[in-house]
């Protein structure tokens, strides 16, 4: 009784030990910035990079410090941890940040509504002799949405349909199963430039060395876009509860009409959000679609016939490859770049809408 009485004193006092004010990591944290940067400005040794690594370490360490005296060691591993946590999450944050600022303040110059409506590309004036550029995005605007819709509904049925085998039919030591997981996993981590060569090259042997095509760059996109489909697919299968499969074959109702009208129909937010972003994803490609379906100023309908120009392609040709008005070229570049962001922005928008819609509890 006299051993367990002081242990048991202890882990009280340990548990109802102190605790510091809410706004004590806010205030550490200016604080620490704060007195680094006047250090720094001091001794003449400023700079960012340094500044708030070191003012980073200060906070950690202050934090840790003060916690474990007025909290206890647990709760001040906790705080020093999530401090750690915040820190990775901020540092993350600034190139996609900088990169989105970079190419919203760059792109605003030249985007506008003619820009976006007008085929861009160099015409030669016989009056004055002078090749003039005129700026504008529609013809890759136009094959963007032309080769990714292409990829989209070759791509979408056919993912979706392979992970209902894997998931719904095939058994786990199914040979076919397992070759089928495993040549999506490799597929998933195939880059993007293989799959342009292997559709170039395909397409050269059917049609000759002339193949440039945008239904070939769609092609090229399905080869990277089938295992995203099916990937997203099968997870979101996995999640629907067995207890809907069983209810629906005790009540004598076939395999394919449960998958069609419960499992399906379960999953389709999932599914619908995961085909959004395998979209999304494919969208800003550009070796693959440089490869198969090369480069254009002038506007191309026709998927199976002739180069086809895309946004991220434009924007590639455009910043590596200027004409004679460099800065002209440039702005072009930042302008199909603004408005592929802009793109995939909605692509996200929709999936999440989609999500929302087709949710079981909001149904």
């Amino acid at each position: 009784m006299t051993t367990t009485a002081p242990a048991a004193a202890t882990e009280q006092r340990a548990l109802t030990s102190g605790q510091l004010p809410r706004f004590i990591e806010p205030a550490l944290a200016v604080g620490a910035f704060a007195a680094v940067a006047v250090i720094m400005l001091v001794l003449q040794a400023f700079s960012l990079p340094g500044w708030l690594i070191i003012a980073a370490i200060v906070y950690l360490l202050a934090i840790g410090v003060g916690s474990t005296i007025v909290e206890g060691r647990r709760r001040a591993t906790d705080r020093v941890v999530r401090g750690l946590v915040t820190a990775a999450f901020l540092l993350a944050l600034i190139p996609l940040v900088s990169t989105l600022l970079t190419v919203f303040i760059k792109g605003m110059g030249v985007l506008n509504w003619q820009f976006v409506t007008q085929v861009g590309g160099t015409t030669f004036d016989p009056n004055t002799l002078e090749v003039v550029a005129t700026p504008g995005a529609w013809q890759a605007v136009v094959g963007t949405l032309i080769i990714t819709g292409i990829a989209a509904l070759i791509s979408v049925p056919i993912g979706i349909l392979a992970a209902v085998y894997l998931v719904e039919y095939a058994q786990p030591n199914n040979p076919l199963r397992r070759t089928v997981t495993f040549l999506v996993d490799v597929m998933t981590g195939i880059p993007s430039i293989v799959a342009g060569l292997f559709a170039f090259s395909l397409f050269a042997l059917i049609v000759g060395p002339k193949a440039f095509s945008g239904f070939s760059a769609s092609i090229a996109l399905c080869v990277l876009m089938i295992p995203i489909v099916i990937r997203s697919t099968e997870e979101m299968l996995r999640l629907v509860p067995a207890d809907l499969r069983e209810a629906s074959f005790a009540l004598g109702v076939p395999r394919s009409t449960t998958i069609i009208k419960i499992v399906l129909r379960t999953a389709a937010s999932g599914i619908v959000t995961g085909v959004v972003l395998a979209v999304a994803r494919v969208v800003g490609e550009t070796a693959p679609i440089f490869i198969a379906a090369s480069f254009t100023d002038s506007l191309n309908v026709n998927p199976f016939q002739d180069p086809m120009q895309t946004l991220p392609v434009m924007a590639y040709t455009a910043y590596s490859f200027p004409g004679k008005d460099i800065d002209a070229s440039q702005a072009q570049a930042w302008g199909a770049a603004l408005l592929l962001v802009i793109l995939v922005i909605i692509f996200n928008l929709i999936a999440r809408i989609v999500a929302m819609v087709f949710a079981p509890k909001t149904r």
